[in-house]
């Protein structure tokens, strides 16, 4: 890594106008400006918005008293829910853990994908964003798996990260859920569902 890093050297300023040629062909880690790299994190950005836009409609759809409360007993409930989805990251963006639901999230989307060439790119930008020593928002995952996912990376499957979302949903499960339940954010929604209802 460090040897290609070092390897790599900037192309000369272009002139206004004039598009930037692609000087590197290995920035998998991201490590130059390439067309290659500026490509791959615009579709991050739009994949990212397009899951906020699902989220921002979600809230349009108050969830009932009842959902509300089946949060509170049972985390696949809260999970299944996409307005408990979001009350949930607000706490974890809290906590500074929001990436080990986005990293779960984006192992659902995978799941569901049959094409291969979209697995692929899939596979890859999930490693890239959530499972790569390199990336910011590495989640925490242990040796034995992590070691497990750099060898499926030979030939991606949409089904790769199972184990890993699996230690990460039992993470949040047992570390973040009970403190989300005793935190001010259920408390709330809570009372303003009761006092509709008593309305």
């Amino acid at each position: 890594m460090r040897k290609r890093q070092a390897a790599h050297i900037e192309a000369p300023p272009q002139a206004p106008g004039q598009p930037r040629p692609n000087t590197c062909c290995l920035c998998w880690c991201g490590c130059c400006k390439c067309l290659w790299n500026e490509d791959r994190m615009e579709r991050s950005e739009r994949q990212i918005c397009t899951k906020m836009d699902s989220i921002e409609a979600a809230e349009e759809q108050h969830p009932s008293l009842d959902e509300v409360l089946s949060w509170s007993r049972s985390f696949e409930m809260m999970l299944r829910s996409l307005e408990g989805r979001e009350v949930f990251r607000e706490f974890l963006r809290s906590e500074y853990s929001e990436d080990n639901l986005l990293f779960w999230l984006a192992c659902e989307e995978l799941k569901k994908e049959t094409n291969p060439s979209v697995v692929d790119e899939k596979s890859r930008i999930i490693y890239e964003d959530y499972v790569s020593i390199l990336s910011p928002k590495e989640v925490s995952l242990d040796s034995r798996v992590r070691e497990g996912i750099n060898q499926s990376l030979a030939e991606p499957s949409n089904l790769m990260y199972e184990e890993a979302q699996l230690q990460i949903y039992t993470l949040m499960h047992r570390d973040s859920f009970p403190r989300f339940l005793n935190s001010t954010v259920l408390v709330e929604i809570d009372h303003i569902r009761r006092k509709m209802i008593r309305k």
